[in-house]
């Protein structure tokens, strides 16, 4: 069976960051560009997207150890950075530069990713697990 690395590292960043968010939102807030403590709506929307990075990355974690086609899930990494970045854009002008440079950026970074992920050709693993 051979494992695709793309997917288990991109995947683990991904679910490293929503486990993150989940444990402990505010912080990870912080780390994103925020340094003020977000109202409750808004920690609930930071949970939100824990769970869906922790989903989203666990699941491309185990595509890539089953050496399944991942491309699926780097499409829906990327759309997910995707709609944070068309979220984002809604109140670019509100944000703070480190907010705009961090999470904007990010996105963009998240889009390109899971879009490259996505047009790999089927099957592109790098090793046999032996």
């Amino acid at each position: 069976m051979a494992v695709d690395r793309a997917a288990l590292i991109v995947g683990g960043i991904r679910l490293a960051s929503g486990v993150q968010f989940l444990i402990d939102p505010l912080r990870a807030n912080k780390l994103w560009g925020d340094p003020d403590e977000p109202p409750p709506t808004a920690r609930l929307l930071l949970r939100s997207m824990g769970y869906r990075d922790a989903l989203i990355g666990g699941l491309l974690v185990a595509s890539g150890l089953r050496g399944a086609d991942s491309r699926g899930w780097f499409l829906a990494s990327g759309g997910a950075d995707a709609s944070d970045l068309l979220g984002g854009m809604s109140v670019h002008d509100q944000m703070r530069p480190s907010q705009r440079y961090i999470g904007l950026g990010g996105a963009v970074i998240g889009i390109s990713v899971g879009l490259w992920g996505a047009l790999r050709r089927p099957g592109a693993t790098n090793h046999a697990a032996e």
